[in-house]
């Protein structure tokens, strides 16, 4: 004979806690995201995080604001993942299409010189150009994910720009 497991004595407090963040969630979702599909895909994943944490018992506080936190990080996951998929869909159109590289050593070389700029810069700087250039999003994503407003946001890109171009100009290049 088979015996059920009794319920950890927090699963009717976490079905509660579902039942109350669930619109909540989805709403925040649905409204960044554009499709309900997506919304419905992100807030499980949220929610099956939640889970994972709740059984772990790490201390973490499971509330609406944690669980949208993690929502949010879920959609930036996603927003990347897209925008790394747009990335190869363009290097393959462009190899297909026979596009001449100038030289690829060259790229290569400021590539490498470019990400040691990056790691030479202060941290919310390089958070920033990190989210809106090799991440690929927006100034209101970047606000999102940085907890800022998009004024602010756009202001914190300025002076990572010219922080990053001081600091790329200072460097020598490596000469091969």
């Amino acid at each position: 004979m088979s015996e059920q497991a009794a319920p950890a004595p927090d699963s009717a407090r976490f079905l509660d806690f579902y039942g109350h963040a669930l619109p909540q969630v989805y709403g925040y979702l649905v409204h960044r995201c554009g499709t309900a599909a997506l919304a419905e895909e992100l807030t499980a994943e949220s929610f099956l995080a939640a889970v994972d944490t709740a059984r772990a018992g790490g201390g973490a506080k499971i509330s609406v604001p944690w669980i949208i936190g993690v929502a949010r990080h879920k959609l930036v996951d996603h927003w990347r993942r897209q925008a790394r998929e747009q990335r190869g869909v363009r290097v393959l159109v462009d190899d297909a299409q026979g596009v001449p590289e100038d030289d690829p050593w060259d790229a290569r070389l400021d590539a490498v010189r470019a990400h040691q700029t990056l790691e030479s810069i202060a941290p919310q700087h390089r958070a920033a150009l990190t989210l809106r250039y090799l991440d690929d999003l927006s100034v209101p994503e970047v606000a999102v994910e940085l907890g800022r407003t998009v004024h602010a946001t756009e202001a914190l890109l300025v002076r990572a720009r010219a922080s990053f171009r001081r600091a790329y100009e200072g460097q020598e290049p490596e000469d091969g």
